[in-house]
């Protein structure tokens, strides 16, 4: 098994943590990157290694940001491993190409590679648990074909969010049905241990238990409107907003 010593996760909302708090409901948050790192420390721990971590996500961004500005930045501090969840804000926009959409993550992943770094190149989850993101499934699958075969091409590891049907239910997410909740993170981080040969425990059934459907009332109003304003502004839910760990820290775990 590799032994990472410096890992940065870059990407979106879902890699910043949304809805994911560390204590209480609100910000800030945790999230399947943070958890992640954890258990990689725990890992480097048992080998007498330091481990460092950054996580460079920041809701709203897209392909171009994580190609451009994230994964240089990732490249810069040296990373040996760096996880690549993004596409599905690309995805979401009007007359997106999603061959294109890859074809331009894949100059990321190439650089990535080139630099000696590992990648853990996520695809973007299965949307037909939702009503309302169910027009974008067509799409969602073309792009994930297409990492797919960028994770041959470039000898990635893969974190298959579409292939992990305990994301169809619908405990898992937030109630802005976009975000995951900790039980969804905590999946996400298991799965990601998991495809990178990290030893973990599995998700139990009995963790599944007792999710309720997600309450429709007030959704519209304080989900999808701001969201439908933003689209007709032009605007972006990360606008001004940095990332949470925007440089490498040492992760040390209690024995």
């Amino acid at each position: 098994m590799t032994q990472w010593r410096r890992f940065v996760a870059v990407g979106d909302s879902i890699t910043e943590g949304l809805c994911d708090p560390i204590i209480g409901r609100g910000e800030p948050w945790l999230g399947w990157a943070d958890r992640l790192s954890v258990i990689l420390a725990g890992s480097a721990q048992l080998h007498e290694q330091p481990f460092s971590y950054a996580n460079l996500a920041v809701r709203g961004r897209g392909v171009r940001d994580v190609v451009h500005d994230q994964i240089p930045r990732a490249i810069e501090m040296k990373a040996d491993l760096v996880s690549v969840l993004v596409g599905a804000n690309d995805l979401a926009g009007v007359g997106n190409d999603p061959d294109r959409v890859a074809a331009e993550l894949e100059t990321g992943i190439a650089a990535l590679r080139a630099s000696g770094a590992d990648v853990l190149l996520g695809t973007i989850f299965d949307p037909r648990f939702a009503f309302f993101l169910k027009p974008l499934r067509g799409r969602a699958a073309v792009y994930n074909a297409n990492l797919w075969s960028i994770a041959r091409d470039h000898e990635t590891f893969t974190l298959d969010l579409w292939g992990m049907r305990e994301l169809q239910t619908p405990g898992m997410w937030a109630q802005d049905r976009v975000h995951l909740t900790p039980s969804g993170h905590r999946l996400l981080a298991l799965k990601a241990s998991h495809s990178l040969g990290v030893a973990y425990t599995e998700v139990s059934a009995e963790a599944l238990e007792g999710l309720d459907r997600l309450p429709t009332v007030g959704w519209l109003r304080e989900h999808v409107l701001p969201w439908a304003g933003r689209r007709i502004r032009r605007s972006n839910s990360g606008d001004g907003i940095e990332a949470k760990i925007p440089e490498l820290i040492k992760v040390i775990t209690r024995r």
